[in-house]
């Protein structure tokens, strides 16, 4: 069975913030706030020195049921207390694979990248599958990650792991294979302009009659688009690429 320091990564071993960083951070965290009560996400910040959290939002939806500062507590305890065993074996696949290609990464680029992973959150009878995206905000002098800022969205796929690295500016992002073990370099999604009006207007609730009059294309024309949304993002409704889109910012 997984222990809690099962989720340690030997590789990123750093040494811990000093008072005078801890109080600097705290600007961090009163923005961080700021930002979870105008987002439907969940935020938080992960101490690498201490394999803890440093900040966790106080938006609900992602907490089983805990508040923020209960889930600050139990640190990497609240992922043990929520997700499957067979899913933590995967998680920890995942992130000791994400640090070992993170540490290939030259280290004036690591601070532009991030990564992201899909697993279910389970809450009593409730199971959710929920998107995680991690990105760097401290660096140490030698390339390693000090402090990082997780948003915690809905997924939209329909599978737990979908590991994916992403770099800003890079037309390419590198996908994570469970069967393989390996990272594989993919070329980087891009929605033409008329797939992302389709998009906006689904956002606002509108039917694709209203969207076909409201860019003066016909309805088979609004349904090609869609499917072809579909097919690069390798979702089966609009809901769920609107989600996607959102999450990697494709609009």
């Amino acid at each position: 069975m997984l222990q809690v320091n099962d989720l340690s990564i030997p590789v990123n071993t750093v040494s811990g913030l000093n008072e005078k960083e801890y109080r600097e951070i705290k600007a961090l965290i009163t923005m961080l706030d700021a930002i979870s009560r105008l987002i439907y996400q969940g935020l938080y910040i992960i101490d690498f020195s201490k394999q803890n959290f440093l900040h966790v939002s106080g938006n609900p939806l992602f907490l089983c049921g805990h508040t923020s500062q209960e889930v600050k507590e139990m640190g990497y305890r609240f992922y043990f207390n929520h997700v499957t065993e067979r899913e933590l074996k995967m998680l920890k696949e995942i992130i000791s694979a994400g640090f070992t290609i993170f540490n290939k990464i030259p280290d004036e680029e690591k601070i532009n990248c991030t990564v992201s992973f899909d697993f279910h959150l389970v809450s009593g009878k409730k199971k959710i599958l929920v998107n995680h995206r991690i990105a760097p905000i401290l660096l140490t002098d030698d390339g390693k990650i000090r402090l990082a800022v997780c948003v915690v969205s809905f997924s939209s796929n329909h599978t737990s792991g979908n590991a994916v690295l992403r770099k800003n500016g890079n037309s390419a992002y590198w996908k994570y294979s469970l069967k393989s073990h390996m990272w594989e370099e993919n070329k980087e999604i891009i929605l033409n302009e008329r797939e992302k009006d389709i998009l906006h207007l689904s956002t606002q609730g509108y039917s694709m009659d209203e969207i076909a009059e409201k860019i003066c294309i016909s309805l088979d024309t609004v349904k090609f688009h869609k499917k072809n949304i579909f097919e690069k993002l390798q979702v089966k409704n609009i809901v769920k690429a609107i989600i996607f889109a959102a999450n990697y910012k494709l609009l």
